[in-house]
């Protein structure tokens, strides 16, 4: 009779056993499957940020912080020089457009890679609106016409160029 008993707590261990074996089986499934499910996670994150950077730099031309209106007739995809500029200097706007950094680069006339200030800004060649200070991700860029109030003499006109509006996302990997 005790071997019949022991033979009894020996099933149970063996069922104790089975269970917490297949009990770890199972978590070790679920972790596996949680691995590859976030195995991409990074790479759709700095996807998001590089599509969040293409369209604010296709909105950004027209939005009222940058645009024209009708100081310059009805341009599309203008810039104000002006508003930029006064962009640049403030730290009000750095978490507003949700990116890293907004760079006006002048195409034509080509002057060079000499950042604007006050002083210079309109024989200058890079507007830089917001600079953080992180890693980036590559630009998304568009043309636009970076177009500005001139005087010669006592002629005031419209003076536009070509320029690259850059917009890069923050790299947060």
């Amino acid at each position: 009779m005790v071997i019949k008993n022991e033979s009894g707590q020996m099933r149970i261990q063996q069922m104790a056993f089975m269970l917490m074996a297949v009990t770890l089986f199972f978590v070790l499934v679920g972790i596996f499957v949680l691995v590859i499910r976030f195995s991409g996670l990074k790479e759709t994150s700095k996807t998001l940020e590089q599509e969040n950077a293409m369209l604010l730099v296709s909105k950004l031309a027209n939005s009222p912080e940058f645009s024209c209106e009708n100081a310059f007739g009805a341009l599309s995809n203008c810039i104000d020089a002006d508003k930029v500029m006064a962009l640049s200097s403030g730290e009000e706007y750095e978490r507003f457009f949700g990116v890293a950094k907004i760079e006006v680069r002048k195409i034509y006339p080509d002057n060079g890679n000499i950042v604007c200030n006050d002083e210079n800004y309109q024989t200058c060649g890079v507007i830089k609106v917001l600079e953080r200070n992180v890693k980036t991700l590559p630009s998304s860029s568009s043309f636009v016409s970076l177009c500005r109030k001139e005087i010669q003499g006592e002629l005031i006109y419209d003076k536009c160029e070509i320029a690259k509006l850059l917009v890069s996302g923050e790299d947060k990997s």
